[in-house]
């Protein structure tokens, strides 16, 4: 098995660009505003109190919205933060222009936002930043390890869960590491660091592809 023909199925394999854990697929304006009103509901009440403080009825009354729509779009308020964290991910990802192209640029622009999320959440003035932030961008990391595994297989016995959940483990906690850090490296420096770790681990889990004579 040679690491190019690995590389290439890691492409499109372990990495996918960050999608919202509830579907977002749809275009409709209506469904798209409605997303949009009921997060940044949920950003500004978070400004005000805790999150377990806030209540579903608290989120739609912000918005505008009554319940029922909020349960047309989200089965619940935890769904709604990770909406939220991913929308934000992508934001932060798409500022620094990105690119999902390849691996290496997946995986780098994913540390690269994993390093952003932190310095700009926990440097807000909001309930959000005293949250515990594995609870809110770790499961939006996963998804994304999730989604590239399920669209292509894994190597016979590597379990797809456990291999997104040590990826984005990996690369949280590296992220974490580096905003603790007096005196840290830019995060441009670190995303590289983070990427190059975390691409073994990756490439231990793609299935090469066996071209026929």
């Amino acid at each position: 098995m040679h690491l190019l023909e690995k590389e290439v199925n890691l492409k499109s394999a372990m990495v996918q660009d960050p999608k919202p854990c509830v579907s977002e697929e749809s275009t409709d304006p209506r469904i798209l505003r409605s997303r949009r009103m009921l997060m940044d509901s949920l950003a500004k009440l978070l400004t005000q109190k805790e999150f377990n403080d806030i209540s579903i009825q608290e989120i739609a009354d912000q918005a505008t919205l009554n319940r029922a729509t909020f349960y047309l779009h989200y089965p619940d308020k935890n769904a709604l933060l990770q909406a939220m964290t991913a929308t934000r991910f992508r934001e932060l990802i798409a500022r620094r222009g990105l690119s999902f192209s390849d691996c290496d640029g997946a995986l780098h622009a994913i540390a690269l936002g994993v390093c952003d999320y932190f310095a700009e959440t926990t440097g807000c003035p909001t309930q959000l930043a005293k949250m515990s932030l594995e609870g809110s961008i770790i499961p939006v990391v996963e998804n994304m390890f999730r989604e590239g595994a399920a669209n292509h297989p894994v190597t016979p016995g590597t379990d797809p869960e456990l291999l997104a959940t040590t990826a984005a483990w990996a690369i949280y906690g590296a992220a974490r590491q580096w905003y603790q850090t007096s005196n840290r490296i830019p995060a441009e420096e670190m995303a590289s660091k983070i990427a190059a770790i975390v691409k073994p681990l990756l490439l231990t889990g793609a299935t090469s592809v066996r071209h026929e004579p």
